[in-house]
C-alpha cells in the first residue's frame, strides 16, 4: 500500500495514552489549578505558589493541559477555556471535579488491568465484584457522583412531579446520593420519598435531604434491594443506575418486586447511563456499553414486558427519551439515535411498548 494511502494510526496511539490524559485531570483537580487560574493566578509561577506545587511542575501540566483543550496558553499566561471554566472550577456552580474521585477511584481501575482475564471469564473476579454486599465504594459514589446525575434528575422529576402537585410516595432504589428523589420532593411539596440502599450510602443521602430542607419527608429502608421489605402503597418506584449491573432473570424478577409495591396504576421511570464495561461489574453482561444503543434499551423493554407478562400488570412500557442537559458538545460525538448523551428514561404506565425517537 502506499504510504500516501496509508490510515492514520492517531486512533491507537491516542486510546494507549488514555490513561495519562485521566491522570492529568486528576492531578490537575486535586491540585485545584482550574480554579486558581479562575481566581487570576495565570502564570506558572502563580499557579505553582497558590497550589503549593513546584513551579516546573506547574507549568509542565499546566502544558499538558493546554494540548488537551482544557487550557489557553498565550505569551506565558494560562486562561480557563469554556468548559473548564463550567466544569473544573470550584467557582463554578457547575463543577464536576468531583466525579473524578469516583471514576478514578483504585477499586474500579484495578479491574481494567486484570481485563483480558475479565473478557476470559466472561466477568471480573470475585474480588473486583463492585455490587457486594456494603462495598465502600458506593459511598463515595454518593459523596462524589450527584453533580453529573443532575441533569437526569431534573428529567425524571419533569416526568414524575411535572403534571401534578398532589401527595405521591416515591420508592427510590438504590437511592445513593439521594438526589433523584430530592429532585422531585422539591418540585412537588406533598412528595414523600422512601429511600433504599446500604446505610452507610443512605447517611449521604440523609445529609442532602436535610442540607435541602426536606429531612421531614424523608426517609429510609437501609439494606440489600433484593431482601429488604419495600412495603407497598407507593405510586412511582425511581430505579436509577442499576438493572445494568444484573442479567435479565435477576432484573425481571426485580422488577416483579416492584411492581407489587406500587398502587394499582402506579409507575416506574427507569433511568440508566450505559457506560458500564465489562471490568466494573460482576454481572454484567460481556459488552462494553459506552454509549445506551438500542440493543440496550430493547433489552430494558423486554424486562418490563416479561415483567408485565409474568405479573398481570395493569398497563406496560412505554421507553421515553429525556432532552439531553448537557453541554451541546458531550452530545454532538454521537451518533443521531444516541444524542441524548447515553440516557434513556423508561417508564411503566398505561399504553403500549414504544420505540424511542431516533430524532
Amino acid at each position: 500500500m502506499p504510504l500516501s494511502a496509508m490510515p492514520s494510526a492517531d486512533v491507537i496511539f491516542d486510546t494507549l495514552f488514555a490513561y495519562q490524559r485521566s491522570a492529568v485531570l486528576k492531578s490537575a483537580i486535586e491540585l485545584d489549578f482550574f480554579t486558581a487560574i479562575d481566581d487570576g493566578a495565570h502564570t506558572a509561577e502563580a499557579v505553582a505558589k497558590r497550589s503549593g506545587a513546584s513551579e516546573r511542575g506547574a507549568r509542565i501540566l499546566c502544558d499538558y493541559l493546554t494540548v488537551l483543550g482544557l487550557l489557553q496558553k498565550s505569551d506565558g499566561a494560562y486562561q480557563l477555556t469554556p468548559e473548564s471554566s463550567a466544569f473544573l472550577s470550584k467557582r463554578s456552580p457547575t463543577y464536576l471535579g468531583t466525579t473524578a474521585k469516583f471514576l478514578l477511584l483504585p477499586e474500579l481501575r484495578r479491574n481494567f488491568d486484570d481485563l483480558t482475564e475479565a473478557v476470559r471469564r466472561g466477568g471480573v473476579s470475585a474480588a473486583g465484584n463492585t455490587v457486594a454486599d456494603e462495598n465502600p465504594i458506593w459511598v463515595e459514589f454518593a459523596r462524589a457522583m450527584a453533580p453529573m446525575m443532575m441533569p437526569a434528575a431534573h428529567a425524571i422529576a419533569d416526568l414524575v412531579a411535572g403534571s401534578s402537585t398532589g401527595a405521591v410516595r416515591v420508592l427510590d432504589i438504590a437511592a445513593g446520593h439521594g438526589m433523584f428523589g430530592i429532585t422531585v420532593a422539591q418540585r412537588n411539596p406533598r412528595a414523600e420519598i422512601v429511600a433504599v440502599d446500604w446505610a452507610s450510602v443512605l447517611a449521604v443521602a440523609q445529609e442532602n435531604a436535610r442540607v435541602n430542607g426536606l429531612h421531614d419527608r424523608y426517609r429510609t429502608l437501609p439494606g440489600d434491594a433484593f431482601k429488604v421489605d419495600f412495603g407497598a402503597g407507593y405510586d412511582v418506584a425511581l430505579v436509577t443506575n442499576f438493572l445494568h449491573h444484573f442479567d435479565q432473570a435477576t432484573c425481571t424478577r426485580f422488577l416483579q418486586k416492584i411492581n407489587a409495591a406500587l398502587k394499582p396504576g402506579g409507575g416506574s421511570p427507569f433511568w440508566n447511563s450505559c457506560r458500564t464495561p465489562i471490568a466494573s461489574h460482576r454481572r454484567s453482561r460481556l459488552a462494553s456499553a459506552s454509549r445506551c444503543s438500542r440493543a440496550r434499551r430493547a433489552e430494558t423493554r423486554t424486562r418490563l414486558r416479561n415483567c408485565d407478562n409474568n405479573s398481570k400488570m395493569p398497563g406496560s412500557a412505554t421507553s421515553r427519551r429525556m432532552p439531553c442537559r448537557r453541554p451541546r458538545r458531550s452530545c454532538s460525538r454521537r451518533s443521531s439515535t444516541d444524542h441524548f448523551a447515553g440516557e434513556t428514561v423508561t417508564a411503566i404506565s398505561a399504553g403500549a411498548v414504544t420505540a424511542p425517537s431516533s430524532a
